[in-house]
């Protein structure tokens, strides 16, 4: 995986510029390995591998049982990967990793309540698309995909293929058309993405890149993002989103404003 170190806002925008069509995703550490939140809670609270599988079927089906109270159209239900990026929407762990088609959201992410160090993953999409793993060239991107009826069932909940796929739900939800996001969706729970995508890659490419956002430069990226309009309030644009972009509220205050408060 090539690293790279960012040194100002400014620098960051470069740098993306040359990643044209490639799908980002922000993490507030850049410590974290690059692992779904079903990776994370089932490594802390099940250590064992041997059962991931039941557990992550048993909490699916659950789910199903359960959540056609709360909706009305029931079809999103039947459809594996709109189930589960519902699932994931309202909270619970998946096997989804968000990632969006725009490296400011994914700056937003990052930085947005990060107190150290941040992390904006580049994943090199366009090449992906026609690359198959290595140990098997027959494991196409249209042969594993979850949007098919059985493939989620045969190539990810088994957790058996270390395979990689990314791409949107047949339908969209308001958060993920807001974010122009997508989502990438590992075949295996105990590796993070950057080894899953080795089978992916050959000797002088990368798929994925780590742009390293240092924690000096935040103040800057957050109120240019401001001044792009990406906040809570527009990437999550329900009640819970306004509520949350009042964080970032409490950073931007009007200068006239704060000239006044300087004459009292």
């Amino acid at each position: 995986m090539k690293v790279i170190e960012i040194k100002s806002w400014a620098d960051f925008l470069d740098q993306t510029r040359k990643l044209d069509q490639w799908a980002f995703r922000g993490q507030p550490s850049a410590g974290l390995p690059l692992l779904t939140s079903l990776s994370r809670r089932l490594m802390h609270y099940s250590p064992d591998p041997a059962n991931w599988s039941l557990r992550e079927r048993r909490a699916i089906r659950v789910f199903r049982r359960k959540a056609h109270v709360h909706i009305t159209d029931q079809r999103i239900l039947l459809d594996d990967l709109r189930c589960i990026a519902m699932m994931q929407h309202h909270g619970g762990a998946t096997r989804l990793l968000d990632f969006t088609k725009s490296p400011f959201v994914a700056a937003f992410f990052a930085m947005e309540s990060a107190f150290g160090d941040s992390v904006v993953y580049a994943l090199n999409t366009p090449e992906l698309w026609s690359r198959t793993p290595k140990f098997d060239a027959a494991l196409t991107r249209d042969k594993i995909d979850p949007r098919v009826p059985q493939y989620f069932e045969k190539y990810f909940l088994n957790n058996n293929y270390p395979v990689v796929w990314f791409g949107e739900p047949s339908e969209m939800d308001r958060r993920l058309v807001a974010q122009s996001g997508l989502f990438v969706v590992p075949g295996q729970l105990d590796k993070p993405l950057d080894q899953l995508l080795e089978s992916y890659e050959n000797e002088d490419e990368s798929l994925l890149v780590r742009l390293v956002l240092p924690a000096e430069i935040r103040a800057a990226a957050m109120r240019e993002l401001y001044r792009m309009n990406i906040t809570y309030a527009s990437l999550w644009p329900d009640l819970d989103g306004l509520s949350r972009s009042m964080n970032q509220e409490l950073e931007i205050i009007w200068k006239p404003l704060l000239d006044e408060v300087e004459k009292l």
